[in-house]
């Protein structure tokens, strides 16, 4: 597994973290903070706010590393330490399916954010997906102490999600060419997707319902 993992480390981390930085920076609003919720080494959170100059990141984990490219503040997994609407962005980079209650954590980022969330992690679709999928966190994470739930989600499952919190999905991404060939043909495929999702603004919640109430007078 050493072999497998340093092979990762060389081949295979550098290029998802810049492929990453690439797609993130086409979907986060100009002019916005950011929260990076599960931040890591805050490569990727770096990568983005040197493609846009315009945006202001901030990063939060549940283990802070010693050597961080970002500074990262300690959060316990559940609740976000900040107030509602304290970012216009926060964005998840394969963060909740490591998580026991995902849905829980989307609900925190829903509270924080303004105006989107952005989400990339995996999609359990296609022939021998959660094999696959298990192979892949415990190559790139396991070293780490990451949590390794395999809490992962079918599509329909993510939109169930999404529709529970009132999240608009605005754009979505499926093809994201992180692995070289041939490794692409087994680790690409449908496995992943980053999506933007629209928060609702605070007086929308507050118009529907009123709405709801005076329909029921």
């Amino acid at each position: 597994m050493k072999v497998i993992e340093s092979a990762h480390q060389n081949m295979i981390a550098g290029r998802r973290a810049v492929v990453l930085a690439e797609r993130l920076a086409e979907l986060t609003p100009a002019d916005s903070t950011v929260l990076d919720v599960g931040c890591g080494d805050g490569e990727i959170a770096w990568l983005l706010s040197h493609r846009r100059r315009d945006l202001n990141v901030t990063g939060v984990d549940v283990l802070v590393r010693e050597d961080t490219r970002i500074p990262v503040e300690h959060f316990d997994g559940h609740t976000l330490p900040y107030a509602d609407e304290s970012f216009d962005v926060v964005s998840f980079v394969d963060v909740l399916h490591h998580c026991d209650e995902p849905l829980e954590l989307l609900r925190e980022a829903r509270r924080v954010a303004r105006r989107a969330i952005i989400i990339k992690d995996h999609s359990l679709e296609g022939v021998a997906a959660e094999s696959t999928l298990r192979f892949m966190d415990g190559v790139g994470n396991r070293r780490y102490g990451v949590a390794l739930p395999f809490n992962y989600w079918t599509p329909a499952e993510w939109q169930d999600a999404f529709e529970s919190l009132d999240l608009a999905l605005e754009q979505r991404l499926r093809r994201l060419n992180l692995y070289p060939w041939p490794l692409n043909l087994a680790f690409d495929r449908r496995l992943h997707f980053i999506a933007r999702l629209r928060v609702p603004q605070r007086q929308e919640v507050h118009d529907e319902s009123e709405a709801y109430a005076c329909a029921a007078v």
